[in-house]
C-alpha cells in the first residue's frame, strides 16, 4: 500500500487501487423535467432496463480492478441495490457539495490513509469497468489535488447523437464536464476555506466569477483561453493543483438530466443487454 492506495501487481506497471464515493442524493422536484418519472423518489432509483440507474454504476465499479471500497451518499441500505464493495451508506445532506464532503470523510474514517478518491454520480449508467480503470490509471500518472474529465463535442455526439449536452467553448476545443472524477480526500475535507468558497458560489454566478477570477471568465467568454491555460488560472486562484483530462469515453459525461437523455440511455443499454 502506498499513500493509502492499494497497488495491484502485474502487467507492464502496477495498477493503483483507490476508494470511491457515489453521489445519489438528488430528488427531482415537481417543477423539474424528470419529476414525471421519479414522482418524489431519488433519481438514482430510476428504472433502466429492469434495475435502478445507480445499480449500473455500482456494477461498473464492482467490476473495475482499480476500485477498493465504495461509499454511497444519498441512499440508505434499504434501497435494494447490491454491490460487494459497498462499505457504507450515508443519508443525503441536501446539497451535492455537502454530500461529497461527507462521503470523503467517511472514506477517511474507513481508510485513514486514503489519498485520492474516485467520485462518481449515480446518473451515468453507461460506464463500464474498463472506463473506470482508465480514469483511475490516467489520474495516477501525476499527484494533483483535483482531476476533472472533459469530453469533447465530437466524442459525445459520435457516441450519443441527440444528447444535447451543454458545451463550453474554449480556444482549442468545445467540451462538457464528466461526472466521474478523482480528488484528493484531504484537499476537500481539510481545506475549510476552499470548501466554503466553492459552496457559496454554487448558485451565484457573480461569486463563481470571483472564485475563478474575472480575467479567466472574460477569457472563457471570448474564447481566448485553451484547456491548459484555463486549468492553470483556476487552480492558481484556488491555490490547488489540478489536471484536466480529455476523456475518450462519452459515457463519463452522459448523465441523466432530462427525459430524452433517460430514453437515450434506456435504448442504448437495452441493446447492450440483448446483444
Amino acid at each position: 500500500m502506498k499513500d493509502g492506495s492499494f497497488v495491484i501487481p502485474g502487467g507492464k506497471k502496477d495498477m493503483k487501487k483507490i476508494d470511491a464515493i457515489v453521489l445519489s442524493g438528488g430528488i427531482p422536484k415537481p417543477d423539474t423535467p424528470l419529476y414525471e418519472y421519479t414522482q418524489g423518489k431519488p433519481k438514482a432509483l430510476l428504472d433502466i432496463c429492469g434495475k435502478p440507474m445507480i445499480q449500473w454504476v455500482l456494477d461498473a465499479l464492482e467490476g473495475a480492478e482499480t476500485i477498493n471500497q465504495i461509499v454511497i451518499v444519498g441512499l440508505t441500505d434499504e434501497s435494494a441495490v447490491t454491490c460487494s464493495k459497498v462499505s457504507a451508506f450515508i443519508p443525503s445532506l441536501g446539497d451535492m457539495m455537502e454530500n461529497g464532503r461527507a462521503g470523503l470523510k467517511k472514506v477517511l474514517e474507513l481508510n485513514p490513509k486514503a489519498h485520492h478518491v474516485l467520485a462518481a454520480s449515480s446518473d451515468i449508467p453507461a460506464i463500464k469497468p474498463a472506463i473506470v480503470d482508465w480514469v483511475v490509471n490516467t489520474t495516477s500518472e501525476t499527484d494533483d489535488d483535483i482531476y476533472y474529465n472533459l469530453i469533447t463535442r465530437q466524442v459525445m455526439e459520435a457516441r450519443f447523437p441527440g444528447s444535447n449536452r451543454s458545451f463550453t467553448k474554449l480556444k482549442d476545443v468545445e467540451v462538457c464536464g464528466g461526472d466521474m472524477n478523482v480528488v484528493s480526500a484531504l484537499t476537500i475535507t481539510e481545506n475549510d476555506e476552499l470548501f466554503k468558497k466553492v459552496l457559496a458560489a454554487r448558485k451565484n454566478v457573480f461569486k463563481q466569477a470571483a472564485l475563478i477570477g474575472y480575467d479567466t471568465l472574460f477569457l472563457l467568454l471570448l474564447r481566448r483561453i485553451d484547456t491548459k491555460g484555463a486549468v492553470e488560472k483556476v487552480t492558481k486562484k484556488l491555490n490547488i493543483t489540478g489536471r484536466a483530462i480529455l476523456c475518450p469515453y462519452a459515457e463519463v459525461g452522459m448523465d441523466v438530466d432530462k427525459p430524452h437523455q433517460l430514453e437515450i440511455l434506456r435504448a442504448d443499454l437495452s441493446k447492450q443487454e440483448s446483444a
